[in-house]
């Protein structure tokens, strides 16, 4: 179980945490104690990835942030530490201290954390994006080999690879884009697996990353819908307008982000978000009048309100399914999702961890995302609510939860 998030700071001797975090965090731990299950916190994410550069920048600040990295895992009594930097060398939410030298100085920044004492003991992963970190030139690295010595895994975010920020509605989390047009091959769990063990990453240090949430676009019915030999279906990359849809109740609203930056909202509807919107029924399946695809590229969903023009690209049971047989296939660790209170009724994790060979209950050690503030999801009981959440009050950004693995931690 991993808890989101730590965020790093100017200063290299500390962490930010949330105000309740102080409280919470040794209540994950205990919950995660009491279902033999890891304990770790994730130090970065979208938003708190800022001084990541400047912390691991010199030989000072490295062993300096060794330190703290070893001394917050000491006081909070963790497993381990999930590093989501997002990205090294390449910028992320907008504002990121960032230099070509910042993969080679995680890599140095990992390896003395592996020689201290304490960082000997934990348990150290990765949340990386759908291609290896990148070089000093600004290209990924072709050789990964000194991560995969000291990092028990990495977690490869395939999500969000479509959103508002495309050109068209595409898929969310796509399994395959191979089979695509050229143009909208923008990456898969397929191609990134193939880049990380090119790169010399093995396929059993590598977890899949999967989203409970898929994306919102408003889509006007004449382009949501074309022909072809089986009559209207939905299109899979239709255009949409610049009026973003409000997603579920955990949904981003629109503010000011970290950098100053104005935003709006988020258009992220969880998987109970979707059920709790009219989308599908509370089994999973497409709800009446809403118009359904399953996209066979990508192995993802689409669900269409032709009435709100409302188009969320996401994945269900059926996609969960897919990329469960995949893990298992292609020899992977596991699934990390993004995240487990995203879900409903465990209709998800019970689909991928069938699939993929696991066995998925509260017994078997499952290892999910617990939101970093309080919530009524069910998360750290493996208690699901009978019924979609109503509360906003858990962080559904883009980031990474640690995962099923398949072994003895799960």
């Amino acid at each position: 179980m991993t808890y989101s998030f730590a965020t790093t700071l100017p200063n290299v001797t500390q962490l930010s945490l949330a105000e309740s975090d102080e409280q919470l965090i040794p209540q994950f731990v205990s919950a995660a104690r009491n279902n033999s299950v890891k304990a770790l916190v994730s130090v970065g994410g979208w938003t708190g990835s800022l001084y990541y550069s400047s912390n691991v920048a010199s030989s000072e600040n490295r062993t300096a942030f060794v330190k703290t990295i070893t001394e917050f895992a000491t006081k909070y009594e963790l497993d381990g530490i999930d590093f989501d930097w997002e990205y090294p060398g390449n910028q992320g939410i907008g504002c990121n201290v960032v230099s070509p030298n910042d993969t080679s100085n995680f890599l140095s920044f990992l390896q003395e954390l592996r020689q201290d004492p304490v960082g000997q003991k934990l348990f150290l992963t990765a949340a990386t994006s759908i291609f290896p970190w990148k070089g000093p030139d600004g290209t990924p690295l072709t050789n990964v080999s000194g991560f995969a010595e000291v990092l028990d895994y990495v977690a490869i975010m395939n999500y969000d690879i479509w959103g508002s920020w495309s050109t068209s509605v595409g898929p969310n989390a796509p399994l395959n884009d191979t089979c695509a047009p050229a143009a909208d091959q923008q990456g898969s769990a397929v191609s990134a697996v193939a880049a990380w063990t090119a790169a010399g990453m093995p396929a059993h240090q590598i977890v899949l990353g999967v989203a409970s949430y898929g994306h919102s676009f408003q889509v006007e019915p004449s382009e949501a819908i074309e022909c072809d030999d089986d009559g209207d279906v939905l299109a899979a990359y239709p255009s949409f307008t610049a009026n973003q849809p409000i997603g579920d109740a955990w949904d981003d609203a629109a503010g000011v982000d970290e950098c100053g930056a104005q935003t709006g909202p988020g258009g992220v509807f969880d998987f109970w978000g979707l059920i709790k919107g009219g989308f599908l029924f509370e089994n999973g399946t497409v709800a009446e009048g809403i118009d359904y695809r399953f996209d066979e590229c990508s192995q993802t969903a689409y669900v269409y309100n032709e009435t709100s023009a409302v188009m969320v690209s996401f994945d269900d049971a059926k996609a969960f399914a897919a990329k469960g047989k995949f893990i298992k296939t292609q020899g992977l660790r596991g699934f990390a999702i993004w995240e487990a209170g995203g879900d409903f009724k465990d209709i998800l994790l019970d689909s991928i961890s069938k699939a993929a060979g696991i066995e998925e209950d509260c017994d078997s050690q499952t290892e999910t995302q617990t939101p970093p503030t309080t919530s009524d999801n069910g998360d750290d009981d493996c208690d699901d609510s009978e019924t979609p959440p109503d509360s906003d009050e858990s962080d559904n950004g883009s980031g990474s939860s640690d995962n099923d693995n398949g072994d003895d931690d799960c």
